[in-house]
């Protein structure tokens, strides 16, 4: 005769498989924390290297006050995880399309969010040929398309194996400081924001947090570690030039090309 298990056996073997699955199984919300994290130090080293390749020195592409982070390139990583882990077995084009379009739009988002928020924008490309509203471009979408293609098939596999390496005992509490501490940083980062924009338009607000932030985080430095930062006028005014400029250079030359003839 068979025994039937009791609600009791039921529940306390549902309870054994969940203890022996490892740190963040799955699509847990601890992992996104560490493939946010990770994905914010990444893009600050991707940013770092690119910086220097253009112009032969390094500068601050830091997106948060404290720490090498990019929260950009964070939100991004979770994005790209939650649109993508699911059509990880579908073609590299069908991936590289969907992380092109995706990747575009929250890059437009992300612009579109900075300036309604904190006026300003740290990135405007209305000078360069197919940008959507100077917020993005088709070069950049193709570059998001490499991104995710590669991010979906080849990164985000070995990171998830690595993250279910942490021992549980360790994962849990490290991951919640983590959480605590980025929250700070964000919320920290985003006040200083704010408050320099504030600044900059004669607008700022007194009281005694705007005290601190404009005796801690005062233009000099908000400055050093956001040096592509600017006031979204002035910001579109440089593309403005920017493009001016090319067209002349343009126009010129086919002035001479066709002296030449």
């Amino acid at each position: 005769m068979i025994k039937e298990k009791t609600q009791g056996e039921v529940s306390s073997q549902g309870s054994q498989l969940l203890e022996e699955r490892p740190f963040a199984y799955g699509m847990h919300i601890y992992k996104f924390v560490w493939i946010f994290l990770i994905g914010c130090v990444a893009g600050y080293v991707v940013e770092m290297l690119w910086g220097y390749v253009q112009m032969g020195h390094f500068e601050s592409r830091q997106g948060l006050i404290y720490g090498p982070f990019s929260p950009v390139y964070g939100f991004g990583a979770v994005l790209f995880t939650l649109l993508m882990w699911w059509l990880r077995k579908a073609s590299g084009v069908t991936i590289f399309v969907i992380s092109a379009v995706g990747g575009a739009l929250f890059e437009f988002f992300c612009s579109f969010f900075q300036e309604v928020v904190f006026g300003t924008l740290s990135w405007e490309y209305s000078h360069s040929p197919f940008n959507l509203a100077g917020r993005t471009n088709l070069k950049y979408a193709v570059y998001w398309g490499i991104l995710g293609f590669v991010f979906i098939r080849h990164t985000l596999p070995w990171v998830s194996r690595q993250i279910e390496k942490i021992p549980k005992k360790v994962g849990v509490p490290l991951t919640n400081v983590v959480i605590v501490l980025l929250a700070l940083d964000i919320l920290l980062s985003a006040a200083a924001v704010k408050q320099w924009s504030n600044r900059q338009q004669h607008a700022a607000e007194s009281g005694v947090i705007s005290t601190f932030l404009d005796t801690h985080y005062p233009d000099e430095r908000m400055e050093k570690i956001y040096p592509n930062m600017k006031l979204a006028e002035d910001h579109r005014e440089e593309s403005e030039k920017k493009k001016a400029e090319s067209e002349s250079k343009e126009s010129a030359s086919h002035a001479q090309t066709k002296g030449n003839d």
